[in-house]
């Protein structure tokens, strides 16, 4: 599965990127330099732990980079007869972040298509959204 990057028409393919995933060690310093360019001290006491919760959210926040949406349709029940509307699933809630500035983005998503050689589960319509 390819990582959504930024990038330009010189830099290497997305899964170029994945190699050079930074450490816990090199994560957690950037997060203790964060609070410092914040004005505050990172080892305050509130603030001993900050940087090891902010790479625990992290990871939760963009856990959906680590997942195959194709592998998770692949599959479908083959049964398509009375099928013959559109299946929908409404009201689907999201949260992901901005890509621009790392801001929270909370709404609901509907997914609708109209089936042709197999329907996929409910469920796994959810999981791709996430």
């Amino acid at each position: 599965m390819s990582k959504h990057v930024a990038s330009d028409s010189s830099s290497a393919d997305a899964s170029a990127f994945v190699g050079q995933r930074p450490s816990r060690d090199e994560a957690r310093a950037a997060v203790r330099t964060l609070i410092q360019w914040a004005g505050d001290d990172p080892d305050r006491e509130g603030l001993l732990d900050t940087p090891d919760r902010v790479i625990r959210s992290y990871e939760e926040f963009y856990s959906g980079y680590g997942q195959d949406p194709v592998g998770i349709l692949k599959k479908t029940f083959e049964e398509t007869n009375g099928y013959d509307e559109m299946v929908v699933l409404k009201d689907v809630e999201i949260s992901s972040h901005c890509e621009h500035h790392m801001a929270p983005i909370i709404g609901r998503v509907h997914i609708g298509y109209l089936p042709d050689k197999g329907v996929v589960g409910i469920s796994k319509l959810a999981r791709i959204v996430n």
